[in-house]
């Protein structure tokens, strides 16, 4: 191919039989084909000649992560055969290598390698699901100043209007007149009004498929406010939303044979005069009460709401993604979601769909015995556990309050931040989850 730089995946095996011109450059090099090294040989010229990559067994989706910001700013080929599975793996991890959030950065940034898509790679659901991938990342990175509740309702419109859905946006007062009272009290203290983003595309006829979002843009905890470390990266409280808003992006890109609806419940929990306080008693879309015993428990409240309009229509499958809990990070650390959910079937074919896209999640149970901790002595339920353990699964079952038991119904406890950086993970904003929910999606309601 010419203009571009070979690159080889090699064990240890395929460097002395495959590149025995090179062994005294690799002897000196020290490459011994490992995972997650690499080596670049030079030609006669002293350019370079061709790229040796370490090869993990079994090939990953990672496998080539690192490599866009590692390798000089050229373009490269994969010199070897692989399957269709494979090269999309390759390609896939590689794209979402060369992310960058750069959108407050004023210095040029330099150009990152580039690859060649290779033969035989599913090139659309690469580009869709990066372009995916990049849309949550920015979503989440973008700080609150710069990502309130309007500006993520801008962006659901924007994204509509690229895939001809249909948007309803339900704001401030008019959540009272309309019945989303939770959604109106977590959000109402702040100087931009809480909203209810209601987006539907697709067949009306087909399977029903509703994703709903946890869009707390800044959250302070309110009058139980967190203190400095605990609201640093509250600008992330969003994720949620951005990962169901790149998960129906994706769906509408690659057109699956579905009718989708996103629910985004918009808004930020702010301190001013009219910010709800502990032991205020609130109103339910459902039509039961919900006593507040922790205003910093605001986003199952917001999804409470949304939960039940959701469930109104019986989705044949609906999601929820949110930030929720620092329990489900206490439990499982930052890079794997909880996931919740009422039907087996359902959460097995999850887990296999996050197995097969190199996306993992884990399971924890919907613990009925738990479910008295949620008791309050003057409202139907409380929003918080009378308990300091077991905090994931108490906050799921707030939520299964609001989901009919018929429904297929799953539930993801989700970092939605990198904390450190990994190949094809940098640092920052993450639509975790989002790839094994596509997987799940499209093998259960293909055509």
């Amino acid at each position: 191919m010419p203009d571009t730089i070979p690159l080889f995946l090699v064990d240890e095996a395929q460097i002395k039989s495959q590149h025995a011109d090179s062994q005294s450059w690799l002897a000196v090099s020290g490459f011994k084909g490992d995972p997650g090294t690499f080596c670049l040989v030079p030609n006669s010229q002293g350019e370079v000649g061709k790229v040796l990559v370490g090869k993990p067994q079994p090939i990953d989706t990672w496998t080539l992560g690192n490599l866009p910001q590692q390798l000089p700013p050229q373009q490269y080929h994969l010199a070897d055969e692989w399957s269709a599975e494979e090269a999309t793996r390759l390609y896939l991890g590689w794209q979402l290598g060369q992310y960058r959030f750069t959108q407050y950065k004023h210095a040029p940034q330099k150009p990152g390698a580039r690859l060649v898509p290779p033969e035989k790679a599913d090139c659309a659901y690469v580009e869709a699901a990066t372009e995916s991938a990049y849309l949550a990342r920015d979503l989440i990175n973008t700080p609150a100043n710069d990502m309130g509740p309007a500006d993520l309702a801008n962006r659901v419109l924007e994204v509509a209007d690229k895939f001809q859905a249909d948007v309803r946006v339900i704001v401030g007062d008019d959540l009272l007149t309309q019945d989303y009272p939770l959604i109106h009290a977590v959000g109402r203290a702040n100087d931009q009004p809480p909203r209810l983003i209601d987006l539907h595309w697709g067949d009306p006829e087909a399977p029903k498929v509703t994703l709903v979002g946890k869009g707390v843009c800044f959250d302070t905890g309110g009058l139980d406010i967190k203190n400095a470390s605990g609201m640093l990266m509250m600008k992330k409280d969003m994720g949620g939303a951005a990962i169901a808003l790149g998960l129906a992006s994706l769906v509408m890109k690659l057109r699956l044979p579905v009718r989708l609806r996103l629910l985004i419940p918009a808004v930020a929990n702010s301190i001013s005069a009219n910010a709800m306080r502990p032991l205020d008693v609130l109103p339910s879309r459902r039509g039961i009460t919900v006593e507040v015993g922790n205003t910093d428990a605001e986003g199952r409240l917001v999804l409470a709401d949304a939960l039940w309009e959701a469930a109104s229509e019986d989705p044949d499958l609906l999601i929820d993604c949110a930030t929720l809990t620092g329990a489900a990070r206490v439990a499982l650390g930052t890079e794997l979601p909880v996931v919740f959910c009422n039907h087996p079937e359902t959460v097995n074919a999850l887990l296999e769909s996050g197995q097969a896209v190199d996306d993992l999640l884990w399971q924890l149970p919907l613990h009925q015995p738990y479910r008295n901790m949620l008791e309050s002595k003057v409202a139907d339920i409380s929003n918080v556990s009378s308990g300091s353990y077991g905090g994931s699964i108490t906050a799921a079952l707030f939520l299964q309050e609001f989901v009919k038991p018929t429904i297929p119904w799953i539930h993801i406890d989700v970092m939605a931040w990198n904390v450190r950086s990994l190949p094809g993970r940098p640092e920052g904003g993450e639509g975790m989850a989002m790839r094994a929910l596509f997987e799940l999606i499209r093998r259960q309601f293909h055509k």
